[in-house]
């Protein structure tokens, strides 16, 4: 299971105990450590959702309804209705927000899974700073029959993900000009192209039979960096 797999999983359910979340839980400290902070949210959740109901609650209900005249429950029933709609209709249009705030203007379905990832990880990776080491980029690189001679710049945060159909690489790392999020996803482009919305913007580069992705906010100069990765990667492993 795939870090990403089991966010979606964790926060759907923080108390799933299933052999394999417990074994995606404990593959590295910064899983644990969300776990523990959704159980210790869910518990707090649950003591200030615990309030007992008066006792005599029922009749009052039922006492309050029956001295109402027949046409102020029907308004009742009737605004009740409408609030269900607003709340239902609104409900569609928060779901959508985003992708209208942020229209992707992308050119390859590879740019805009990369754009989905960068948002929906943001609040979980913007915080993590897990001091990664050349050896440990190297290691998540040897599936895809690569290596990496010389890193950048800081990598914050290196791992597998999946990545629509595929599993890719995913790193962070800091430049001159702010964070970047890294893709090596093994699927080549046919060419080099750019991609933006309103907050990020990034490039598509097919390397070797795989496809090199940088995602950067607004206004960064990404082509460099990418290309600087492209010519410190080493396929011949």
């Amino acid at each position: 299971m795939d870090d990403l797999e089991f966010r979606r999983r964790i926060l759907a359910d923080p108390n799933d105990n299933s052999q394999e979340m417990n074994e995606a839980r404990n593959a590295s400290v910064t899983n644990r450590k969300l776990a523990d902070e959704l159980l210790q949210l869910d518990a707090k959740l649950e003591k200030v959702l615990k309030i007992d109901a008066p006792d005599d609650l029922a009749d009052r209900i039922l006492f309050h309804q029956s001295g109402q005249p027949e046409h102020n429950r029907n308004r009742t029933r009737f605004h009740l209705a409408i609030a269900a709609s607003v709340a239902f209709v609104f409900g569609l249009l928060i779901g959508q927000f985003n992708y209208l705030n942020n229209p992707i203007n992308a050119t390859s379905e590879v740019a805009q899974v990369a754009l989905e990832h960068v948002y929906t990880e943001a609040s979980f990776i913007n915080n993590i700073d897990e001091s990664v080491t050349l050896q440990q980029v190297n290691a998540k690189l040897t599936p895809f029959g690569s290596e990496i001679n010389d890193l950048p710049g800081h990598v914050y945060y290196v791992n597998h993900c999946g990545f629509g159909d595929k599993n890719a690489l995913h790193m962070v790392m800091a430049t001159d000009s702010g964070k970047v999020t890294v893709f090596i996803v093994p699927e080549q482009s046919p060419n080099m192209s750019s991609f933006s919305d309103n907050k990020m913007q990034g490039v598509v580069m097919p390397i070797q039979n795989a496809s090199l992705i940088v995602v950067g906010n607004k206004g960064q100069n990404i082509t460099p960096i990418a290309k600087r990765l492209e010519s410190e990667l080493n396929w011949e492993i």
